[in-house]
């Protein structure tokens, strides 16, 4: 066996590669950051490739006989693009939630809890003041057959006050507290509402003592048609909000991204969460305005019953839309015109409606006596009816 001097045996120390010379390096030849890495570059130290970069190039300068300064170690570094997406999420939150304080501070002195007496009991609503004078626009369901009303104040004040009238139909009353002035909400518009925009729904939750409640959400819905428990009518056209609106609620305010008013909240759907209603601030004020003006409102009649087209005759009909008459009134303006059952009413003085809701909204504003042009569509053809609108019936 042939004998190796150790002195002979390859030594394991291997002579270290020369320097990368390189000033940049791609993050893919960079070994993965450590902990302790993370942690100099949180607290503002250059990482190692960056201060092995700026030493080459440190040297490369002077060998030319170029001088370098040296490197600003910034005790604040800038943020990461990852802080950066935290923050603008962070402050736009900020923003906003200062912007829905600013609304509440204004618009809460405007909302007011009512106590009513019915009967042997009592309840409890909300009302929002929409005039200096002291009159409030509230529910028709919160203040319908009370014999005593009384109005507590944001400010904890509670005087008594008087039902100026109320309008089933639309769900609206108004109310009147004498003295005055009083602080009032701007009215805004539910014209130009979009499905998704914001809604702040601010009113008195349950008879609560302290002040009005402020909830926030979207506009979650247009142009809804329920029928509130226990009632023989249909509210049509209201704002679909998931603002939470509990008993004692109706009647508050529903108002947008400026603190406008737009509705007047007027149901929540009892175990559903997420689903409240408003009447437009538009119909609610016409119906207040009547109602201070005459003490009732007039709804103009056309004397049908139906429903809407359901999507089986829309398809057979080649319609996308409209409203199917069940029933014509003996001796109304609709039999007096020639509207029979099953015909489909699919617009009012050219305007198109799709829906039984939609042809009770073309017919709002006008007046008895007045006449509007029905178009229907019978057996497949269109025809059409001129029809003079009578003032309605009181409800037997």
């Amino acid at each position: 066996m042939e004998f190796v001097d150790p002195e002979d045996e390859p030594s394991p120390f291997r002579e270290p590669p020369a320097p990368d010379d390189r000033l940049w390096r791609h993050p893919s030849e960079l070994p993965p950051a450590s902990t302790a890495t993370v942690n100099r570059r949180a607290g503002g130290g250059p990482s190692p490739w960056v201060v092995g970069a700026v030493s080459a190039l440190g040297a490369s300068l002077l060998s030319t006989g170029l001088v370098v300064a040296f490197l600003r170690n910034d005790p604040t570094p800038a943020p990461t693009a990852i802080e950066r997406q935290l923050v603008r999420p962070r402050a736009a939150a900020s923003t906003a939630a200062s912007a829905v304080v600013d609304i509440a501070e204004r618009v809460r002195p405007a909302i007011a809890q009512l106590k009513t007496q019915i009967g042997a009991g009592a309840g409890t609503g909300s009302g929002v003041f929409f005039r200096t004078d002291g009159h409030l626009l509230t529910n028709a369901h919160v203040v319908e057959g009370t014999s005593a009303i009384r109005v507590v104040m944001a400010d904890g004040r509670e005087l008594p006050a008087r039902l100026i009238g109320t309008d089933p139909d639309t769900d609206t009353a108004v109310v009147k507290v004498d003295g005055g002035p009083f602080p009032v909400a701007t009215l805004g518009s539910a014209l130009d509402l979009r499905v998704g925009q914001t809604a702040i729904a601010i009113g008195s939750p349950l008879g609560l003592a302290g002040g009005p409640s402020v909830t926030v959400g979207v506009v979650s819905g247009l142009h809804r048609e329920i029928r509130p428990r226990g009632s023989s009518r249909t509210l049509v056209d209201l704002i679909q909000t998931d603002a939470t609106i509990v008993p004692g609620s109706s009647g508050g305010a529903l108002v947008d991204s400026d603190g406008a008013v737009i509705g007047i909240t007027t149901a929540a759907e009892a175990g559903v969460d997420g689903v409240g209603f408003a009447t437009p601030i538009e119909v609610a004020r016409s119906v207040a305005d009547e109602l201070i003006r005459t003490g009732r409102v007039v709804h103009v009649w056309l004397g049908i019953e139906g429903s809407d087209l359901d999507g089986v005759m829309a398809e057979k009909l080649n319609l996308d839309g409209g409203a199917m008459v069940g029933q014509v009134k003996d001796g109304s303006p609709a039999e007096r015109s020639g509207v029979a059952p099953r015909d489909v009413v699919v617009a009012v003085d050219g305007h198109q409606v799709k829906s039984m809701g939609e042809l009770v909204v073309a017919l709002r504003g006008r007046a008895p006596g007045q006449t509007v042009i029905l178009e229907v569509v019978r057996d497949h053809e269109h025809r059409t009816m001129a029809v003079t609108l009578a003032e309605r019936p009181p409800s037997p």
